[in-house]
């Protein structure tokens, strides 16, 4: 046995030094989804104000977005404010639009993006015909459905843009039990709207 390990005091010290560490790491970890839910909370306050007319409402004064649109997913309990750019620092409070796309409630092909393990964690449980409800700032509402599931690779498969008709494409990491951030592929949903409204 190691002589500086068999000591009580060194070995008592080195458990409540890695019982730290464990804490810490466990404590980032939390905070990560606290500040997501937390978020949720105040995008809802902004969301209604959008919804009476104000543009551009931020959640919080420092905020750089603001919310389009809300997506909801009636039979997975899912209800969340979607933000206006697909960037790092947007994401980590709401899915995010990719503004390089249709606007939520105009003609096109919507892309929304989110991470894997919190706001798009619902993901992996879609099926074909499911229905994505879409609410965009002027209040209407747009029902989808799931046409298509599929994974992508960033850099060799693409998300076709249609203009005629209402599309909606959702983007996420995968795999979604990946312990490693920024892998190359990526789980596609494509919903098209329902023609019976």
């Amino acid at each position: 046995m190691n002589p500086i390990l068999s000591t009580p005091r060194m070995l008592t010290d080195l458990t409540v030094c890695l019982l730290a560490i464990g804490l810490w790491q466990i404590g980032e970890g939390s905070w990560i989804y606290a500040k997501a839910r937390l978020a949720q909370l105040l995008l809802q306050r902004a969301w209604s104000r959008t919804l009476a007319g104000e543009v551009q409402v931020k959640p919080w004064p420092w905020a750089d977005t603001w919310p389009v649109a809300r997506l909801t997913v009636p039979t997975l309990g899912t209800d969340v404010i979607v933000l206006n750019g697909a960037y790092g620092r947007t994401l980590a409070f709401g899915p995010g639009y990719a503004e390089s796309s249709a606007q939520p409630g105009t003609p096109g092909t919507t892309i929304l993006t989110g991470h894997r393990d919190t706001h798009f964690s619902f993901m992996k449980d879609l099926r074909p015909g499911d229905q994505l409800l879409l609410q965009s700032a002027d209040g209407r509402h747009r029902s989808f459905h799931v046409r298509e599931r599929r994974i992508a690779h960033i850099t060799r498969d693409g998300i076709p843009l249609r203009h005629g008709g209402h599309h909606l494409a959702l983007v996420t990491c995968y795999p979604f039990d990946s312990p490693l951030p920024g892998t190359p592929w990526r789980y596609v949903v494509i919903a098209e709207e329902e023609m019976n409204q």
